[in-house]
């Protein structure tokens, strides 16, 4: 049975459409897996014409259609020709397409839902209330249990796989806003996301939050208070996890293949490893939703955006994964 992926394709003014089409133009010959790129018909086209893909894109109009490459406009009319960056209507059409790609999945018409990048700040200014991608579609599913992870592989093909505890948050709100319940929440995400990757185990480390795991409540007392209590209550449920752990060396032994994954307890924590070993190929993976959403661990790069020099490789591996994830669930 053939897999179809959606693709919403973020800011027309950024990178998305044209990393959308690079991925399934490298992936076409991988498999028959059909997508449906949700987004602004005449930018995909012009940008397949200017970069040589020559991918055979339709019009979508059922999923019964012959083909493979599918484009749907949720917007009654297409786009400006040329719109600065950031635009409000560019921003507006990204919410737009990002809404019919989650109800899609949610009437279970696609398998999955790969997210281009948007611009928050955009989003904003456009009038919405937005936090981000993760919590738009937490929202619109109404998923109350969902966490981030960011995922990629070194260039000798080592996974490091990072789920974080908090998210989009000020540093100074981190200690109060970190609580027993999103940490056991991270670590049960995290061990689901093992056994949905098929991995043979699910062995989690959890990070600490201060500078070497609180020096025993020298350094602060999160560690103490928070996150050990919840690692204990995680293992007494059957869970195979450890911690805290100090952040300086934890994402080291989870590269080494010593966890399978790593419970980070803010955004950076866990990025800033991710992105210095896969910034090319990282993905975002929506633990949590009923359905499987991966994105691109990139931005808009207004900068080079419609130069044809943007890196498809991390769309690529978010395609993958989508694929991935897709059969392991058929």
């Amino acid at each position: 049975m053939k897999n179809w992926i959606g693709i919403s394709l973020g800011d027309a003014t950024g990178v998305g459409p044209e990393v959308a089409l690079k991925a399934i133009a490298a992936e076409a010959g991988q498999d028959e897996t059909r997508y449906l790129l949700i987004g602004d018909p005449k930018i995909l086209r012009r940008l397949n014409g200017e970069f040589s893909l020559d991918l055979p894109l339709k019009q979508f109009s059922s999923y019964q259609d012959p083909g493979r490459f599918f484009i749907f406009n949720p917007l009654a009319e297409t786009l400006p020709e040329s719109l600065p960056a950031g635009a409000p209507l560019a921003a507006n059409a990204a919410v737009a397409a990002l809404h019919e790609g989650g109800h899609r999945c949610l009437r279970g018409e696609l398998d999955a839902l790969v997210t281009a990048p948007v611009n928050k700040q955009a989003i904003i200014r456009a009038g919405h209330k937005f936090v981000g991608q993760t919590e738009f579609l937490s929202e619109l599913a109404g998923a109350q249990r969902t966490a981030m992870m960011l995922l990629g592989t070194d260039e000798r093909g080592r996974w490091l796989r990072v789920a974080l505890a908090t998210v989009h948050i000020a540093i100074k709100s981190i200690p109060e806003r970190l609580t027993a319940a999103k940490i056991t929440l991270a670590i049960e995400l995290a061990a689901q996301s093992c056994r949905d990757l098929g991995l043979p185990r699910a062995k989690i480390a959890v990070a600490g939050l201060n500078p070497h795991a609180g020096e025993g409540g020298e350094f602060g007392d999160e560690e103490i208070t928070t996150i050990a209590p919840a690692v204990l209550a995680a293992q007494k449920c059957g869970y195979d996890v450890i911690g805290p752990l100090s952040g300086d060396t934890v994402f080291h032994y989870a590269l080494k293949g010593e966890f399978d994954a790593v419970v980070a307890m803010y955004h950076d924590q866990g990025l800033a490893p991710l992105k210095a070993v896969a910034f090319d190929s990282g993905i975002n993976w929506t633990l949590g939703l009923p359905f499987i959403r991966t994105s691109p661990d990139h931005g808009t790069a207004y900068d080079i955006a419609g130069k044809g020099i943007a890196n498809p490789g991390s769309m690529i591996a978010a395609i993958r994964l989508a694929k991935q994830l897709a059969a392991n669930k058929k």
